[in-house]
């Protein structure tokens, strides 16, 4: 069965990175000229010789957005279930080898989570865990996910890549959407960052957003980490090839993209490239540039001033008031995190700050006539 890894294993690493490099003014121009984007095209907006067009490009994307989004901004936070895992990998504060307080939530303790996220106003969960098959596997998840879903008006997942038939079972059960990041597209950088456990299996992490396609999974979640490998560009490119791959061959699904570059951990280690915040802009506008009706998500990596001036650009999906720990709203346990957020802002302080910029923060924007049942307390759809 054709897969991703087809396609991958036709680009060239050190080709790509000589290409964007090599990219001139001209090419830059063309490309916010041309009515739709090439690879190419992409190449060049990525490339160096576009750090001098960041005005333009910034204005075509929020045009973009405004036009395929309105003024909308939805809203959407992390629970953390457990920060078990059975990798070792060089850039993880859950990393097996980190010398880490372990706890995974059980059943009081998520419906305690889940109470303190309502009162925040919360209706958009992204349930995360470490990659621990025995202990926070399918089992897990069928025990759990059913008294969770009742509660929240969508359900995405961030967990260890699973089979085909599992996330199948896990659509029945409500999963709206997974989140399933490659780290790197770089298979022997990537080698070097998965030191142990299943993770090392760099194509069956690869193929994991096609098995969510055959899945019929409505919302599949890519990206890159920015700085694991020595190009950030050339991995960004990657995300996009692996984007557009998708929505060519499972066109019923919904893409989202994230930008999330390393933050401190425990046990962390130094980015191998440096993406600044101008170039975050870039790289942002670029993918708006490219994909006019994606999602682009923007977490709490980043700083509250740099979000509340790019947000209005080209984001269109964020968090607010994260806790990267198990346990982390209802009791405040840093020990337990797996890095630190750097907008720590409550969400209504975050709605308040892009409320000021025109924009529309939607809580909700899942209702009953699109499948899913009435939630407590989900009357209205935007707040502001």
């Amino acid at each position: 069965m054709t897969t991703f890894t087809e396609r991958w294993r036709q680009l060239n690493w050190d080709d790509i990175r000589l290409r964007i490099h090599s990219k001139t003014t001209a090419d830059v121009e063309r490309a916010l000229h041309a009515p739709h984007i090439t690879r190419e095209d992409l190449m060049a907006l990525l490339s160096p010789a576009a750090s001098d067009f960041l005005e333009p490009m910034a204005q075509q994307a929020q045009k973009l957005t405004r036009q395929r989004f309105g003024n909308t901004v939805s809203f959407y936070v992390p629970l953390y279930l457990s920060n078990l895992c059975a990798n070792d990998c060089t850039y993880c504060g859950f990393s097996m080898s980190n010398h880490l307080k372990r706890k995974t939530l059980d059943e009081n303790e998520i419906a305690r989570e889940c109470a303190a996220l309502r009162e925040l106003g919360f209706e958009h969960l992204l349930l995360v865990t470490g990659e621990h098959q025995g202990k926070v596997g399918m089992d897990y998840f069928r025990r759990h996910f059913p008294s969770i879903r009742r509660q929240f008006a969508s359900l995405q997942m961030e967990v260890q890549p699973l089979a085909q038939e599992e996330y199948a079972e896990l659509k029945t059960l409500g999963l709206d959407g997974v989140m399933v990041y490659q780290e790197t597209y770089h298979q022997s950088m990537y080698a070097k960052h998965h030191l142990r456990g299943k993770k090392q299996d760099f194509i069956w992490r690869l193929e994991t957003p096609d098995r969510l396609g055959r899945a019929g999974i409505d919302k599949i979640g890519l990206g890159a980490l920015i700085g694991l490998s020595d190009s950030w560009r050339v991995d960004c490119y990657m995300v996009a090839e692996h984007l557009l791959w998708l929505q060519q061959h499972y066109w019923q699904s919904r893409y989202s993209i994230s930008f999330p570059r390393l933050r401190p951990c425990t046990g962390g280690i130094e980015p191998a490239s440096i993406m600044d915040e101008r170039q975050l802009v870039q790289t942002i506008c670029a993918f708006r540039l490219l994909a006019p009706d994606v999602e682009l998500s923007l977490s709490t990596r980043e700083s509250p001033h740099f979000r509340d001036h790019v947000i209005p650009l080209a984001i269109n999906n964020v968090s607010a008031f994260s806790k990267t720990q198990p346990g982390g709203y209802a009791d405040n346990h840093p020990e337990l995190e797996q890095f630190s957020p750097h907008d720590g802002r409550r969400p209504q302080d975050v709605a308040s700050a892009l409320m000021a910029r025109g924009l529309q923060p939607v809580w909700k924007d899942w209702d009953s006539w699109l499948g899913r049942a009435p939630q407590k307390n989900s009357n209205t759809l935007i707040t502001g």
